[in-house]
């Protein structure tokens, strides 16, 4: 088995499957939307390729109905588990990577109008008043649930993102209003 090849959304893939169980790649899709998702975008597309490209290198298993919608149902094998825990415990040195369509406007600026970057900062505002709701809510809803305590330790830091960013363009409002 080779390793070499497995990309972070191979992980995502691997993770999944081996923390839910059996997958169709639409129970993956929709477990990706409403956890890592939140801090891991990428085309959900992937969702459908790649199980099956682990299949081919024996890190996932198929098992396809016969009748009916003849979905495909993806469970990790010993190989895909070890792969998987194998890339946890090793370190990494990458950075942050921040892909933020308001930061990149934010750089240009000096080709917009004031006004434009006061909106942008107050629809910014909006928007991370909305994703903290949302993430303290996930939060409370979650609280007790100690079989999950270590799947909640990324909100911490997604929240701790959040408001940092929340508290930034409120100043850039206040700057500019």
């Amino acid at each position: 088995m080779s390793t070499a090849r497995l990309t972070p959304t191979s992980y995502v893939v691997l993770g999944m499957v081996a923390m839910r169980g059996a997958s169709t790649s639409y129970d993956l899709k929709r477990a990706v939307q409403n956890s890592v998702g939140y801090f891991w975008p990428f085309p959900h597309a992937q969702l459908y390729s790649e199980p099956k490209r682990l299949v081919d290198m024996g890190l996932l298993a198929v098992r396809s109905e016969e009748d009916g919608r003849r979905r495909q149902t993806y469970t990790v094998t010993t190989e895909g588990l070890a792969a998987l825990r194998s890339w946890l415990a090793e370190p990494t040195d990458e950075q942050l990577q921040v892909r933020d369509v308001a930061e990149l406007k934010l750089f240009f600026a000096e080709f917009a109008q004031e006004r434009d970057i006061l909106n942008l900062a107050r629809e910014q505002v909006a928007q991370h008043r909305e994703r903290i709701s949302v993430y303290e809510a996930m939060q409370e809803r979650f609280r007790d649930r100690d079989d999950i305590a270590d799947r909640m330790v990324p909100l911490r830091l997604g929240l701790a993102m959040e408001r940092a960013a929340l508290d930034f363009w409120v100043q850039l409002e206040a700057e500019r209003g």
